[in-house]
Formats: structure tokens, C-alpha cells, sequence
């Protein structure tokens, strides 16, 4: 009950809902960095929500199904073909045994999650399944998949062999933001620039995060002491170009936050590619909230529909 891995593409990691709570020894809670994707991939294949899958950063991962099984590519978009023929993503779907997996690269997005029916069972390490990359430990062996690495299978729930599909949600290219603590320090001309300037991803961003390319902002704030950061917070460094978290961000950090991206839109601040444009949109507390729950209210009715156990 296994998979085989025969081409990782350029970045492939086991990844889960991630390790919170260990922020205390500098480990980052981690996990997929589109966690939307995760759990929409798990309930298409009828898993926890959380079960550990595979992330691919950018597509062009391999692999064969050493059993018959069900599966489903979500996150970004990309061609797509078992033993040649094509599938689509955002659907279910199902592999005989030594049937191959070949993930052509993203179209539309930035990481694919590919989630199997039974999860992927690597050992949990402090309460997860992720792959730490900077700390080397969980996943597959603390690294980043390679050729011939064979992952095991957890137990698959039985499943009707209908395929399912779920509409992918809408990315844009508009972060919803609430001012960070240092917001109110910043110059009026540079909160505009913040919020109304286009921000270009760069080539160098990564899973901690995206480092964005404008209209350098001055701000004159310096360094502060260091305080304790999170995904999602919007650093702003002396040279006066944002750097936005992501899943594997460290917990500690000396850079002014002016702006924090809403946990409803985590999911959009992965899936944008090196070259690509966004913008960043103020909210208030209240639509924050009101988009959370908006977005767990959407997981729930999905679960009644694909006729899942409510979790």
C-alpha cells in the first residue's frame, strides 16, 4: 500500500495541516501552504481534512500507484495524465495498481496538492506529518521528495466509484489585509503605496515567504526587538519592499508588520507564481470574521454533499 515517486519536479514535500504549539523551540507550524486546497483534496477522497498529502511546487511531479486507489490534484491548475491518458483536477478519481501519475506544470497557481484515499502515512513527528524543510524533520525523512522514494498508505475509507468534482475557488489577484501593529507609525504616502500599488512576486520567494517587488516605501521606523511572527504577516524591511509569510515562516522576526492578510485569504497568498502581480485590500474585523466563517460554512455544506461524516 504504497506509492512510488519517480520524478519529484522541482519541489515536492509531504505536507498536513501542520505542527502548531511549538513555536516556543522556533519550529514553525508549517503544513501546506494552501491549506484550502489540502482539505478540499481530502474531502474529495473522503479523508480527514487534515490527512497528510503530497504539496508540488510549480508541477512536473511523477509518481506510480503501487495499489488501486482513489485520488485528486487540487491548488493549482496543470495538465495532468494517468499512464498517458488525461484527468482532470479538482475531481475524483480513481488508479489501478502500477498505473502512473505525471503532473505537467501549473497553468494557473503556484502548488498543487495531490491528496490519496488513506493519506500519506509517514511517521508523525511532534504531532504531525509536515515536512519541516529548514529543520529537517517529519515527512519523508525530514527532506524534500526525490526519485524512488516509496511512501506508505494509511486505510482508505470505502468510496462509491463515481467521480465527484468541486468547482475551484476564485484566486484574483487581491489580498484581504488588516492593519498590523506598526500601521499607524507609518507615513500617510506610505500606507497608500501599500495598500494601492501593484507588488510583484520575485523569483527568490519561497514557503516562508513571498518577497514582493514595488515602489520602495519609506517608512524611517528601523529595527525593532525581536517580537514573534506568524503567517500572513506583511513585513516591511528597511529597504522598504514587503516580504509576505507563508506556511514555514519563522516565529521570530525584527521587521515592521503594517499589514496582516486575513486567514480566509492564506490560501490565495500561496498560489501566486514569480512575475505575478496583487494587491492588497483593507477589511475590517468584522468581514475578516464574516470571511472565515463564510469559508468553513462552504467546507460543511461540501462534506453533505460528497455524504462525509461532519467533522
Amino acid at each position: 500500500m504504497t506509492v512510488t515517486i519517480l520524478k519529484p519536479g522541482p519541489l515536492s514535500s509531504v505536507q498536513d495541516a501542520g505542527r502548531p504549539g511549538h513555536g516556543g523551540i522556533g519550529l514553525p507550524a508549517g503544513g501546506a501552504c494552501d491549506a484550502l486546497a489540502l482539505q478540499l483534496g481530502n474531502l474529495l477522497v473522503g479523508n480527514d481534512q487534515g490527512a497528510a498529502g503530497i504539496e508540488i511546487s510549480l508541477g512536473g511531479l511523477q509518481l506510480r500507484f503501487d495499489r488501486a486507489c482513489s485520488f485528486a490534484l487540487t491548488g493549482a491548475l496543470a495538465d495532468a495524465t494517468l499512464d498517458g491518458v488525461p484527468v482532470g483536477c479538482w475531481r475524483r478519481l480513481h488508479a489501478q495498481a502500477g498505473q502512473v501519475l505525471a503532473v505537467g506544470y501549473a497553468v494557473l497557481g503556484a502548488r498543487l496538492l495531490l491528496c490519496v484515499a488513506g493519506g500519506i502515512e509517514v511517521p508523525v513527528v511532534m504531532g504531525s506529518r509536515a515536512t519541516a524543510l529548514q529543520s529537517a524533520i517529519g515527512g519523508w525523512q525530514g527532506r524534500a521528495l526525490a526519485a524512488g522514494d516509496v511512501l506508505p498508505l494509511g486505510e482508505a475509507r470505502m468510496l462509491p466509484v463515481s467521480e465527484p468534482a468541486i468547482r475551484p475557488p476564485g484566486r484574483g489577484d487581491t489580498l484581504r489585509v488588516l492593519p498590523g501593529p506598526e500601521w499607524p507609525l507609518l507615513e500617510r504616502s506610505a500606507q497608500h503605496q501599500l495598500l494601492h500599488a501593484p507588488w510583484r512576486l520575485t523569483p527568490d520567494s519561497n514557503r516562508m515567504g513571498a518577497k514582493l517587488a514595488g515602489p520602495p516605501l519609506t517608512h524611517g521606523l528601523g529595527a525593532l526587538p525581536s517580537h514573534a511572527v506568524q503567517p500572513g504577516v506583511v513585513q516591511l524591511p528597511q529597504a522598504g519592499q514587503p516580504i509576505l509569510l507563508l506556511a514555514d515562516a519563522q516565529v521570530t522576526g525584527g521587521y515592521a508588520k503594517p499589514l496582516v492578510v486575513i486567514q480566509a485569504d492564506l490560501w490565495r497568498a500561496a498560489q501566486f507564481r514569480p512575475g505575478e502581480s496583487l494587491h492588497f485590500a483593507e477589511v475590517s474585523a468584522k468581514d475578516a470574521l464574516a470571511a472565515l466563517q463564510a469559508q468553513r460554512d462552504w467546507l460543511a455544506r461540501l462534506r453533505r454533499v460528497l455524504k462525509l461524516p461532519q467533522r
